[in-house]
């Protein structure tokens, strides 16, 4: 697929629009037919990750040199965004498979990423990312999650909370205490666990808003044993290796929001043609129109943001950090604003499961929270001013 070179800031070279309808006609035939069942279910879209893995859709992101497509961050951005605008809770199948696996991308050895992103290339497994706890979101520094090292090993002990796809993952990136007088100025190590490791347990499935479909869930680390190989980079990087994920990752964030929002707009701009009061199709009405522009509106900025961002994260510019807070802030408060609006726009309908848009805003929320709240993003923002 196109590297960084072949697209300008702002607008995507022709292969991306290439790109975009053929995910759109997969999305369309083969996600969104399951989409209300999948969020009214709770249940995993097995369809989704089925469709994705056929096409090599769902890690994307992977080198070719590990058997993956080797796609650019636009690309990813592009395949994250269309599977969104169909189903939020389909869309985190290639969104967390990068979010789990970007450490091994960026800090792993060339052995660690072999053994690990070949098969994820291959569709035979999927990646999630360990980082929060129960008493440790935004702050890190309460991490209470333990390796101790054991000779050639070492021993984990802890829990990690809010997993993304907890229980369907195979392999887990894990963040640990190493070294507890450290914590986050070196005292934090990257680790790669495998979910038939013994000792590797998980909770109950969390009863949630939106992305019903997505199983998020606490896992439990009790006396996991693995080799000290599994280690992504060296002992005390492991914190470093996080935020330079989450630098690259908060812009996949931005992709879902967008395709929400345009999922949301989409239906909206439908309605409002078909359905009629006072004699005429509601979207002649000039306030409605006004709505529906300034939803367009945002929509587009937020894009042109995230799609910035996209190019930034491909070439690691000095100022991505603040653009891939920026992209996920403002699409996710775009989104949220514009899901919000068009379930105001269908009225009474837009407020019962038998239409779409209620499901949107529900699956637009999270987009605000997770991976930084969108509070810690303009913190962010603040510290890395271009």
């Amino acid at each position: 697929m196109a590297g960084a070179a072949d697209f300008d800031l702002y607008r995507p070279a022709e292969e991306h629009e290439a790109l975009r309808e053929s995910v759109r006609a997969l999305a369309e035939a083969k996600i969104a037919p399951h989409a209300a069942e999948v969020d009214e279910e709770g249940r995993f879209p097995q369809e989704a990750l089925d469709a994705l893995v056929s096409n090599e859709l769902h890690a994307v992101h992977v080198p070719e040199e590990f058997g993956g497509p080797g796609a650019d961050a636009l690309a990813t951005v592009i395949v994250i965004e269309e599977v969104a605008r169909v189903c939020a809770s389909s869309s985190l199948i290639p969104a967390v498979n990068k979010l789990g696996s970007m450490p091994l991308v960026l800090s792993a050895s060339k052995e660690l990423k072999e053994r690990y992103l070949a098969p994820l290339a291959r569709g035979a497994s999927m990646f999630s990312y360990c980082l929060s706890e129960p008493d440790a979101g935004s702050d890190a520094g309460g991490m209470k999650t333990r390796a101790v090292r054991d000779g050639d090993h070492y021993v984990l002990n802890g829990v990690k909370r809010w997993i993304t796809n907890a229980g369907v993952s195979d392999f887990y990136t894990v963040m640990a205490v190493t070294d507890p007088e450290k914590r986050t100025r070196g005292g934090i190590s990257a680790f790669v666990v495998e979910k038939d490791d013994e000792g590797v347990s998980f909770g109950a499935p969390e009863r949630k808003l939106g992305i019903k479909g997505s199983p998020t869930r606490e896992v439990y680390l009790d006396n996991v044993r693995i080799p000290a190989e599994r280690m992504i980079g060296a002992e005390g990087t492991g914190f470093a290796t996080a935020m330079r994920t989450l630098d690259h990752t908060r812009i996949t964030i931005a992709a879902q929001a967008l395709g929400i929002a345009q999922g949301a707009l989409d239906y909206a701009k439908g309605y409002v043609r078909e359905r009629k009061q006072f004699g005429k199709p509601v979207g002649d009405f000039q306030g409605v129109q006004f709505m529906l522009a300034d939803m367009a509106m945002k929509l587009e900025a937020a894009r042109q943001l995230t799609y910035a961002a996209a190019a930034r994260s491909e070439r690691e510019d000095a100022d991505l950090t603040f653009f891939g807070a920026a992209a996920k802030c403002y699409a996710s408060d775009a989104a949220m604003e514009i899901t919000t609006d068009a379930v105001q726009l269908l009225g009474g309908y837009g407020y019962t499961r038998d239409y779409p848009v209620e499901r949107m805003m529900r699956d637009a929320k999270i987009t605000q929270i997770y991976e930084g709240t969108n509070q810690v993003q303009r913190i962010v923002m603040a510290r890395n001013l271009p």
